[in-house]
């Protein structure tokens, strides 16, 4: 009699316990047990327990290859969910395997699996774990399905999916309740505290292993619902009509105010604040350094030469390269939108910055439009300050469109969904890529999905505050996925290309580049580790399917774009999964999490523009300016959304934390324990200093990085 010693954990989460029934076979090398009801005196399957049990078999199974773990009815209790951290499972002769599981297990059904030794499927030749990769694929791709949401649009979750599966089909852990008559077919509408409408029907159905914890979901609702009751019941949110005047805008978030915050408010209309901003605001990425002029942008240096001062001219200054241009060229031809029943403007904005002997950008000229001539003026430093503050509004509105769209939601938000559901479609959980990526991908799918039921979708909130709507998101993310390429998304590449090395006190820089040697040196030994040779890279059929699928539903199969549609060597492999780690975390945070620090001072970053851009100079006044800027309303109603995005919801795991032990070899152990103290002295770096800064940027700090796109 071979007597094997089975332990399980459940998940410590709320709701992750079971009254079902739940049985065990073990599959070896040499047959497999009978199937064994785990049962114990009490509750088996509380959360946070963990249980021993004994499976006897009449004679050694062998090596272990599979675990089946069987839930079934249990007297007259209703079915429901079970959090599976994982199962340990010690033979006769005190060989330990590891198998892990986390993941939600809902319904009856069997679930398979396999010991937490990460293999490539060139390491597998049994059929029987050949047939179980197979078979565990082919229900992920039943599950998890493409849709396109718009043309030119990187391809996104289909969660109509979710309603169609059954919960006895292997490795379809779900059944969703079945949809409900929602009175509006569309399910498109207003709920009580909320300024728009919400696309319910896409938010009730969610495959449990993806969807937002309870913990999380009850955060994020405590955080959104105040928010939104207070303004509504001070009358903000339906207050129509200009701002009389701007001391009024501090008032909004009176409760909310943050040491960046405050200083956005006393200096945001200092030049050097302005410039700043490129560096170390939310979208520090749009620099570029000139050689030389573009034609489009006639300055000359008598215009500038106030500012250069005697010792210095515009052709010196471009040849040190001290000259910095931020083109919005892709506003030019963005649909505009109706806000309040009015229609609002747009402009495609050229700012020229100088980095100054003080080391301090400062902006040098600023035209309005992408086409020069009597109707679009360029503004100077030396205008009235109305008209030089007007203009450097009209550049700010423009970041906001660019970095809302592009930076943020297209280059993280949809770029990382298309990752995640890449590697949950072509990686079992077996494959040592699935088990890196997997921390990187918590939550995203889930984001996303709220993200086009209250934002996206029409009369959400991007057509209740930007100026281009709805339409304006679809045509700027399709255009800027049509130009966007690997370098860009490579951040030492990116910095490169852009000339941007030597600008002092880019923080977002120099800390981003910490942060991704960091990650590429732990990414390099775990591909060191499971791909040895070239070779070993070229014949993983799964690793070459999930670069393809990448390339054809992320980028849409855009060859100039740069980006691998195959995978050749290990050196390869490293840089694409360092730049998706990095953009999934690190990236994301830099773009994301101070929003409401810049943006709560809505002149700082105005989401729409009620008057057309200036086409002469000297008409602008308070006045104008106050009737140019958001109506109150559609100021709270972005400002709102500042807010919610950038407080990260409770049940955080920063940058580098893995609870969940996918990984069981020693090895990858070593790395992940190297990889944290690498982020450790990176984060005491930063925090040094930043005690010497007017200003602290600490949006990169590696603990103040969630490890994915979760809000």
């Amino acid at each position: 009699m071979a007597v094997y010693r089975v332990c399980v954990t459940t998940g410590p989460y709320l709701m992750a316990g079971t009254l079902d029934n739940i049985s065990v076979t073990l599959v070896g090398t040499c047959g497999q047990s009978p199937k064994q009801l785990l049962d114990r005196l009490g509750r088996d399957f509380a959360p946070g327990s963990v249980q021993k049990y004994k499976v006897c078999c009449s004679t050694e199974l062998g090596e272990l290859l599979l675990l089946r773990l069987h839930k079934e009815r249990y007297a007259f209790f209703p079915k429901d969910s079970w959090y599976c951290s994982c199962v340990r499972v010690t033979a006769p002769d005190g060989t330990c395997s590891h198998f892990p599981c986390y993941q939600w297990i809902e319904g009856y059904c069997t679930l398979e699996l396999r010991p937490g030794t990460a293999k490539t499927i060139c390491q597998d030749s049994l059929p029987l774990l050949l047939d179980h990769r197979t078979r565990e694929l082919q229900g992920r791709q039943d599950c998890y399905r493409w849709k396109v949401y718009a043309p030119g649009f990187p391809g996104i979750i289909d969660v109509s999916s979710f309603e169609e599966m059954e919960t006895d089909k292997k490795f379809a852990l779900t059944k969703m309740t079945p949809r409900v008559d929602q009175g509006d077919s569309s399910g498109n509408r207003y709920l009580p505290g909320f300024p728009m409408k919400i696309d319910l029907p896409s938010l009730l159905h969610m495959e449990p292993n993806i969807r937002y914890s309870a913990t999380k979901t009850a955060s994020l609702l405590f955080n959104a619902i105040p928010a939104s009751l207070g303004m509504k019941l001070r009358g903000l949110l339906d207050r129509k009509g200009s701002w009389k005047k701007l001391d009024d805008i501090r008032n909004i978030f009176w409760c909310h105010k943050t040491v960046t915050s405050e200083y956005v408010t006393e200096h945001w209309c200092e030049d050097s604040f302005f410039g700043y901003q490129y560096l170390n605001g939310v979208n520090p990425v749009m620099l570029h350094c000139l050689s030389s002029l573009p034609s489009k942008l006639p300055v000359t240096n008598d215009m500038v030469a106030p500012l250069l001062g005697p010792n210095t001219c515009l052709q010196t200054e471009l040849e040190r390269g001290n000259i910095f241009l931020a083109d919005y060229w892709i506003l030019e031809e963005a649909p505009v939108h109706c806000l309040n029943g009015r229609p609002q403007y747009v402009a495609a904005p050229l700012c020229l910055l100088w980095l100054n002997p003080q080391g301090a950008l400062v902006p040098l000229a600023i035209q309005l439009s992408q086409t020069p001539g009597p109707a679009s003026p360029i503004f100077l430093p030396t205008d009235s300050y109305w008209d030089w503050l007007l203009a450097k509004t009209w550049v700010r509105n423009s970041e906001f469109l660019v970095h809302e769209n592009n930076t943020h939601f297209l280059c993280t938000h949809l770029l990382c969904e298309a990752f995640a559901m890449a590697t949950l479609r072509q990686l079992p959980l077996c494959h040592p890529v699935y088990k890196l990526l997997l921390p990187h991908t918590r939550y995203t799918l889930q984001v996303n999905t709220i993200a086009r039921a209250t934002l996206l979708n029409p009369e959400g909130l991007v057509d209740k505050v930007t100026s281009v709507g709805r339409q304006g998101l679809l045509y700027l993310i399709s255009t800027a996925l049509a130009h966007f390429t690997y370098t860009d998304f490579c951040l030492p590449d990116s910095v490169r290309a852009r000339g941007v090395q030597a600008i002092p006190n880019y923080h977002y820089r120099d800390d981003g580049l910490r942060i991704w040697a960091a990650i590429e040196s732990f990414v390099s030994e775990i591909v060191g580790y499971y791909y040895p040779s070239n070779t070993s890279v070229q014949q993983d059929s799964e690793l070459q399917a999930w670069v393809r699928e990448i390339f054809t539903h992320a980028f849409l199969r855009r060859e100039s774009s740069g980006f691998p549609h195959r995978l050749c060597t290990p050196g390869e492999l490293v840089k694409f999964l360092t730049a998706i780690i990095f953009n999934c975390s690190a990236q994301h945070a830099a773009v994301n999490s101070g929003q409401h620090d810049f943006g709560a001072w809505m002149p700082n970053t105005p989401s729409s523009m009620r008057q057309p851009p200036p086409q002469t100079k000297g008409t602008a006044t308070l006045k104008s300016y106050l009737d140019t800027l958001p109506e109150v309303n559609i100021t709270c109603n972005n400002l709102l959304l500042f807010w919610l995005v950038s407080q990260e919801p409770k049940d955080q795991r920063p940058l580098g934390t893995y609870p969940d032990e996918h990984f069981t070899e020693e090895a990858p152990r070593r790395s992940i324990t190297a990889f944290q103290n690498r982020l450790a002295q990176i984060s005491r770096e930063i925090q040094e200093r930043n005690k010497g800064l007017e200003l602290p940027y600490a949006y990169l700090d590696p603990p103040l990085i969630e490890n994915s796109v979760s809000i």
